[in-house]
């Protein structure tokens, strides 16, 4: 554990053991951080970690609350507080309209995304709340979802919109502590999930056909959000936007 006179940066990133949370984490230990990789697969955190030292994996899902206590308590034992969360696991859930999803992929896919990502920032506060220096920053991954929807995703939809209400709320309550939330939405970053609705290969548009869209390296969306994680405390990013140059988003296609 670092004495006050030694301390050191220290993240927590969820979802660590593939896609951006992947990349987030090598960029921040690239960057000096020491980093909590928290996922379902201890196997693929530990890739993600490759031997690093100031790498420490941590399995969680952060669907239980039990779990996610254990996370935020080691990387306390570990290291002695955390100075960033990246709150970044997710899922898809499946290709759906409302009409059409069952309620337990409903439930599944609103477990991850939403209520995993409050009990996640819900222990993030309260660590940084109590810690001294008190104070950190909490990054929500939302997705471009949170502006506008693709055809058959409205449980991923859902929790994306809902993402910006939650970031909004923890950025406003976290004021007096020194705590500060903001939201990053990516679209079409190049990652093994993005094949999923068919993006390279063409993803359903609004008008029922198939486009093959853009896409760009997640190495750019992760130093997007290092840019976000080192900006100083009197600072605070509500909202970033990185997307694919000339993917339909902006504008009618």
């Amino acid at each position: 554990m670092s004495t006050p006179d030694q301390i050191r940066r220290v993240a927590v990133v969820t979802g660590a053991g593939s896609g951006i949370g992947r990349e987030v984490a090598r960029q921040m230990l690239a960057d000096g951080y020491c980093v909590v990789l928290a996922g379902r697969r201890e196997a693929q955190l530990k890739e993600t970690a490759d031997g690093h030292a100031d790498a420490f994996v941590v399995p969680c899902d952060v669907t239980r609350p039990d779990d996610v206590e254990r996370l935020f308590q080691a990387a306390l034992q570990q290291w002695g507080r955390v100075d960033v969360l990246f709150n970044n696991a997710g899922v898809f859930g499946p290709a759906a309209s409302v009409d059409e999803i069952s309620l337990a992929d409903w439930n599944a896919t609103l477990a991850v995304n939403l209520t995993g990502s409050m009990l996640c920032a819900a222990e993030a506060v309260r660590t940084m709340k109590e810690q001294e220096p008190q104070g950190g920053r909490i990054i929500n991954n939302g997705s471009i979802s949170a502006h506008s929807p693709r055809p058959r995703t409205v449980a991923y939809t859902v929790t994306k919109h809902a993402m910006t209400g939650l970031t909004k709320s923890i950025e406003l309550d976290g004021r007096e502590y020194g705590i500060t939330c903001g939201q990053i939405d990516i679209g079409n970053t190049a990652t093994d999930i993005m094949d999923t609705i068919g993006v390279g290969s063409g993803a359903l548009q609004a008008d029922g056909s198939r486009k093959v869209e853009p896409m760009f390296p997640v190495a750019d969306a992760a130093r997007a959000v290092l840019m976000m994680a080192n900006m100083p405390a009197t600072a605070s990013v509500g909202s970033v936007v990185v997307t694919a140059a000339g993917m339909p988003f902006i504008g009618r296609g």
